[in-house]
């Protein structure tokens, strides 16, 4: 896992073609926006989380963020722990974003 803010975020994003947005945020705050081309799996499902996650390719670079970032973390150090080797936390989350983007 690497933390990575939003404009490491958007650098490395426009360039990665194995890349894979991943919104762990709560189906309420995903209802005020979401990045696009973003997938979501809630990491407040617990073992539903893991479920999903086991069905993605861990070969892909996943981009995964939340509101703050801190729940965003916690997902990348499942991944990593299930196998997935290149995972990126975006520091400051969905707020960050929302924030830079005005």
């Amino acid at each position: 896992m690497k933390d990575i803010t939003v404009d490491e975020w958007k650098s490395l994003i426009a360039t990665d073609e194995n890349a894979v947005i991943l919104d762990v945020r709560t189906d309420d705050e995903v209802e005020e926006g979401m990045l696009d081309n973003a997938q979501h799996i809630d990491i407040y499902l617990g073992q539903g989380f893991i479920d999903e996650v086991k069905k993605l390719d861990p070969a892909k670079n996943y981009y995964v963020y939340c509101r703050s970032g801190n729940r965003s973390g916690q997902a990348c150090a499942i991944m990593g722990q299930l196998g997935f080797e290149t995972t990126y936390n975006m520091l400051g989350g969905y707020t960050a974003w929302v924030d830079q983007e005005g």
